[in-house]
């Protein structure tokens, strides 16, 4: 049977979206290998893809539920990848590690607790857009920051600012987050109500 509408999977936007999951694995071995450049390169292209599936659903009415999972899931995976290759790298200090990691920990054992279903999620909204946005932006920074040594001082300074604005805005868009998650029904509630 055909899919339509929302529960569409094979739409141009969620194949763009796979593929940036993909690049999750290379970008973090190319990032803790010390290849700066390629990194770089690889992390560039996955954020542009992000708008680019983003544009492209809206406009072509190929917006779908997987689609609004998928686009998310890929940020994590690239913020994770990128705090954990830097702090493995001496880029960043665990702290930063740590706040940025808590947060979708936090979340995530919040859903497994209650039994969030997928499609209960909150959509990600403009903070968290913006967050994202941030974090993608001063990544790159501090990277190139080790990597043009007559900037490095304006670039870190940059990337930090970029960085501690980005992590608290992450933080913020994740307690916004959370009334939507409480208000969820747990999973396991839902089945005793059936029961009697």
């Amino acid at each position: 049977m055909t899919r339509t509408g929302l529960d569409r999977i094979w739409t141009v936007p969620n194949v763009i979206s796979f593929i940036r999951l993909l690049f999750v694995p290379v970008f973090f071995w190319l990032l803790v290998s010390g290849q700066d450049g390629p990194a770089l390169a690889v992390l560039i292209i996955a954020t542009a893809s992000d708008f680019i599936d983003g544009f492209i659903a809206r406009s072509f009415n190929q917006v779908t539920r997987l689609g609004a999972l998928l686009d998310p899931a890929s940020d994590r995976l690239f913020i994770t990848a990128s705090v954990l290759g830097l702090a493995i790298r001496g880029m960043i200090p665990l702290p930063l590690l740590v706040v940025v990691i808590a947060r979708d920990v936090m979340l995530l054992a919040i859903v497994l607790v209650r039994g969030v279903r997928i499609v209960d999620f909150p959509r990600v909204n403009f903070v968290g857009k913006t967050a994202t946005f941030v974090l993608f932006v001063a990544f790159p920074v501090i990277v190139l920051s080790h990597v043009i040594p007559t900037a490095a001082t304006a670039l870190a300074v940059l990337g930090w600012v970029l960085g501690a604005s980005g992590a608290v805005m992450y933080w913020v868009a994740g307690f916004t987050y959370l009334p939507a998650l409480l208000r969820v029904p747990a999973r396991r509630s839902r089945r005793l109500n059936r029961l009697g």
